[in-house]
C-alpha cells in the first residue's frame, strides 16, 4: 500500500511525444518520489524533460507507459472529469507566464479557485487573508495591467495556494523576476511550506532557487542523472 507521506510515486514513466514520421521520447523511465512537505527543485537543461514531468504529474497530460500516483490516485487510470477534480482540489500551479485572467482584479483571480470549487460564504474572506500574508493586500482591487512582473507572479502564487492544496507545482516561475523579486518568492513559497505544510516541486534553471532548495532532481535527456539533499 502506498505510504501516506508519499505525493508522488512514478516507476517506468515515460512519455513519447509523434511529431510527423518523428518520435521524441521527452521521458525515458522516471523512477521518483516526493514526499509530503519536500521542498524540491527539478532542474536539468532546456528539453530534458522537466516540464513534460510536471505536466503528466500535473494530470494535464497522460504517459506513454509507467505508473503514476499523485496524492493517492492512480492518474493513467483516471478519467478527464477525474483528473480535472484532482487538479482542482489537490494540487496548486505556478505558472512561467502567470496565466492571469486579465479582466480580473488581482483579489478576483485568487478567488476564482475557489468559486470552481464552489466555496461561497468564506472565499472573499481567504482570498484577502492570503494576499495579506503575501504582501498584497494593497493591490487587491488592481488588475493584471496594473501591477509588475514581480506582483503579477505572486498573484499568481496565492492563487495557487489560496486552496491549500497538498501540491503546488511551479515550473520556472522566477525566470521572468529581477533578483529581489526572484528572492522574495522563494522566501515566499518557503513561509508557505513551513507555516501551512504544503509540499513543492519547481523546474528551474535558476541558480538561486536551486540554493535554496532542500532537495535537487537533475533530469537529463529523459531520465534522472542526480538526486540530493542539501
Amino acid at each position: 500500500m502506498l505510504n501516506d507521506s508519499i505525493l508522488i510515486s512514478a516507476k517506468d514513466l515515460k512519455k513519447t511525444f509523434t511529431a510527423g514520421n518523428f518520435e521524441v521520447q521527452a521521458l525515458k523511465g522516471v523512477d521518483f518520489e516526493l514526499r509530503e512537505g519536500e521542498f524540491a527543485a527539478l532542474v536539468g537543461p532546456s528539453g530534458s524533460g522537466k516540464s513534460t514531468f510536471l505536466n503528466l504529474v500535473g494530470a494535464l497530460d497522460s504517459p506513454t507507459s509507467g505508473e503514476l500516483r499523485v496524492v493517492g490516485q492512480d492518474v493513467p487510470k483516471l478519467s478527464k472529469e477525474q483528473r480535472a477534480d484532482l487538479r482542482l482540489h489537490s494540487l496548486g500551479f505556478v505558472f512561467q507566464a502567470y496565466n492571469l485572467v486579465p479582466v480580473l482584479t488581482a483579489i478576483e483571480n485568487v478567488e476564482f479557485v475557489l468559486e470552481l470549487q464552489g466555496v461561497k460564504a468564506e472565499r472573499r474572506d481567504r482570498a484577502m487573508e492570503i494576499l495579506n500574508e503575501l504582501g498584497l493586500a494593497d493591490l487587491a482591487d488592481r488588475r493584471p495591467s496594473e501591477l509588475s512582473g514581480g506582483q503579477q507572479q505572486r498573484v499568481a502564487v496565492a492563487r495557487a495556494v489560496v486552496s491549500r492544496p497538498k501540491l503546488v507545482l511551479a515550473d520556472e516561475p522566477t525566470a521572468n523576476l529581477d533578483g529581489t523579486n526572484a528572492e522574495s518568492l522563494m522566501d515566499m513559497m518557503l513561509g508557505l511550506r513551513n507555516k501551512n505544510g504544503m509540499t513543492f516541486l519547481f523546474a528551474t534553471h535558476d541558480q538561486r532557487m536551486m540554493n535554496r532548495a532542500e532537495r535537487v532532481v537533475t533530469l537529463e535527456d529523459g531520465v534522472i542523472r542526480g538526486d540530493h539533499k542539501q
